[in-house]
């Protein structure tokens, strides 16, 4: 870029502020974070900063706690100005007595970290544009120095974790992604004992990737067997293969690693985010549901094949031309087959009538899963007898 004659280039005060973020951030170490945020905050004339973290059941945002952040209880996300504000994605302010506090959400490729909250005497316009860029670059910074430390996993609990559901959890993409031309959202129950259930996805250019197994049995066997379902996926997607030619390499993996007893159930799509064409391979799942105008419109039968790990044949590829703002919802079959003691199972139909009453609200992807999900588990008196996990995506043309 040819400099510009008479260009001022002098630091401003916002390009210090957000700089010292920035100019510090590569060298910090992860327990640090909250004294850089209280500095920053501090130059700002705000105090009193609190970092609130999403818990792995979606149900509280817990303080991350070291030196420079505000400490205090969990909150509750359906009952609290943080959980408002983390749900909507939007900053809320709360007048206090002695000025306002000001909750931020911390967003990073459309999924959502957590929320930042921040006390001011007073709030004008260029408050909020400085702390609402400094949320942004904080959201990045948890989201980098987590893979340095077991602080922010830590502080996400508030249950005892299975090593299956360790392993799971380790297995995972951002649980939502919110893009121009798409958006989805994932959820898997129980959050803290979750074993052969897992989802995984890429937007690579305009095409959207997208996998969702189920593997046999309970605990860590089901855990592995997840394993190498997601790590065979992801090896021929990167490998640029057509989806028949993912199903082949999933089912070699399989049937090498664990025998012919062994299996796990999976569907595997592949939507171009310009045209909105999908493709998909049932591989013995249950059928997706196609969500039109907020409304339940059919089940996407479609031919299946085997499981993977069985050597079924050479699956159909299925295809279907999207409506802007058709939403598709994969599942597993604990989502439907759950029932509670001594009563039938919960089934398609009452699946399909959670569905409508939440579409209802024209609320996004992410609080539309996060709401059916914790629905079904309401339903199951909070109990569950096998995996249940969705994937809701939406094609936004």
């Amino acid at each position: 870029m040819k400099a510009v004659p008479g260009m001022d280039r002098s630091e401003s005060f916002g390009e210090a502020l957000l700089g010292a973020v920035l100019g510090r951030a590569y060298e910090l170490p992860p327990h640090h974070i909250g004294s850089l945020i209280a500095d920053v905050v501090g130059r700002l004339g705000g105090r009193a900063p609190q970092i609130l973290l999403e818990d792995y059941g979606q149900l509280l945002l817990v303080p991350l706690r070291c030196a420079g952040l505000t400490d205090g209880d969990p909150q509750d996300i359906d009952a609290s100005v943080a959980g408002r504000c983390f749900l909507d994605a939007q900053p809320v302010e709360v007048p206090e007595d002695d000025g306002v506090r000001i909750h931020l959400p911390l967003l990073d490729g459309g999924d959502q970290v957590g929320v930042m909250a921040v006390t001011l005497d007073r709030l004008d316009d260029d408050g909020r544009r400085l702390l609402g860029r400094l949320a942004a670059l904080v959201a990045d910074l948890l989201v980098t120095k987590h893979g340095y430390s077991d602080l922010f996993s830590v502080t996400r609990r508030v249950e005892p974790m299975s090593v299956a559901a360790e392993i799971q959890w380790s297995l995972l993409p951002p649980l939502a992604m919110i893009m121009p031309r798409v958006a989805l959202a994932g959820l898997l129950e129980p959050a803290y004992d979750v074993a052969g259930d897992s989802f995984d996805y890429a937007l690579n250019g305009d095409i959207l990737h997208m996998v969702m197994i189920d593997a046999m049995g309970h605990g860590l066997g089901a855990a592995t067997m997840a394993t190498v379902a997601i790590g065979a996926y992801r090896h021929a997607r990167r490998l640029g293969t057509g989806l028949s030619e993912i199903y082949a390499a999933m089912d070699s993996a399989m049937a090498q690693q664990f025998g012919p007893d062994h299996f796990v159930t999976a569907q595997m799509m592949r939507l171009d985010t310009i045209t909105g064409r999908l493709h998909w391979v049932n591989a013995g799942h249950p059928a997706p549901i196609l969500v039109r105008d907020h409304r339940v419109l059919r089940r996407l039968d479609a031919p299946t094949t085997l499981p993977v790990g069985l050597g079924g044949a050479e699956p159909e590829v299925s295809e279907l031309v999207l409506e802007r703002g058709d939403r598709v919802l994969c599942f597993t079959d604990g989502l439907i087959e759950e029932h509670a003691l001594g009563e039938k199972q919960f089934g398609e139909d009452q699946l399909i009538d959670w569905v409508n009453q939440l579409e209802r609200t024209g609320r996004g992807v992410r609080a539309v899963a996060r709401s059916l999900s914790h629905t079904l588990m309401r339903a199951r008196g909070g109990n569950t007898t096998d995996d249940a996990t969705l994937l809701l995506v939406e094609w936004r043309g």
